[in-house]
């Protein structure tokens, strides 16, 4: 018996899979437990105009995060801190911090996406990963400069 998977299930397949499978397992378990359905022409046709929606949603969203990319590969965003003499800040520079710098030159991007490992903790120009939607990366370039007293 032929079913399309509307879940992913360990060991069978992932959602949206044609799968041949005994007509005892589809009809006990994937159908009441609504993992898949029975492969039919309507739910065939159903199951190709779903993957067309979403085929051209994920383009869409491609295209958004490519003209964000652009935009914040084009910044450079400086961090004014005050630091000791050896240029150890007092403090640090978080992904909060950075949101904020973002966000006040116009671009809205969630702090949990700012992939930092560590807290910036010393003067310095580094390079921070920044994950967009549709697998897109991002390369911010911050400045963290020593504060006028």
């Amino acid at each position: 018996m032929n079913v399309i998977l509307t879940e992913n299930v360990k060991g069978l397949g992932n959602m949206g899979d044609v799968i041949k499978v005994k007509p005892g397992y589809a009809r006990n378990f994937l159908v009441p437990n609504k993992l898949a359905v029975e492969a039919s022409e309507r739910n065939l046709k159903e199951l190709e105009h779903h993957r067309r929606q979403l085929t051209r949603k994920a383009e869409k969203l491609s295209q958004e995060a490519a003209v964000i990319k652009g935009r914040i590969e084009a910044l450079e965003c400086v961090l004014s801190h005050r630091a000791g003499e050896e240029g150890k800040l007092f403090g640090s520079v978080t992904s909060m911090e950075i949101e904020a710098a973002l966000a006040a030159k116009g671009i809205e991007i969630d702090r949990r996406k700012i992939q930092l490992e560590q807290p910036i903790k010393a003067l310095g120009t580094y390079e921070v990963e920044i994950k967009l939607n549709a697998g897109v990366n991002a390369t911010l370039k911050v400045v963290v400069a020593k504060a006028e007293e």
